[in-house]
């Protein structure tokens, strides 16, 4: 079984900002000459996270506001008192949703859902150039 990497970056909003990133998954797929296997989304940084959704304009308000009931921003986090960045609802909904994903793919094709997108998400309370390393495993 072959591996073939790639790294992208991308610049992303704070506070929730998020991007489709499946157009990147399709071409390391096609670049890397694999018919069939897996490719696994890894993003870098611990205030970020990998996912699916329906990217469309109605669930890029919904997540936001749902990520705020599960890890708000106005309760004291102690990753406050420690760095004094007051960011530990980043680093808790990071963990909670996850850095890394695995699509498989056949005949070369993602295999999502009619209305499935793979997204890239900075959860932190800054902008931030988010790196995401893409691996191809297959055959």
């Amino acid at each position: 079984m072959a591996v073939y990497t790639k790294r992208i970056n991308i610049e992303m909003e704070a506070e929730t900002g998020i991007k489709d990133i499946t157009p990147y998954l399709a071409e390391a797929i096609s670049e890397s000459k694999a018919k069939n296997g897996i490719v696994v989304v890894f993003l870098v940084g611990s205030t970020g996270a990998v996912t699916t959704m329906e990217y469309e304009p109605g669930l890029l308000k919904d997540i936001p506001r749902a990520l705020e009931v599960i890890a708000p921003s106005d309760i004291p986090y102690e990753h406050h008192k420690t760095w004094g960045d007051h960011n530990g609802k980043s680093h808790v909904r990071s963990a909670f949703l996850g850095c890394s994903l695995s699509v498989p793919f056949i005949s070369g094709v993602l295999v999502l859902g009619t209305w499935q997108q793979v997204v890239a998400m900075n959860l932190d309370t800054q902008a931030r150039s988010r790196e995401i390393v893409l691996q191809v495993v297959g055959e």
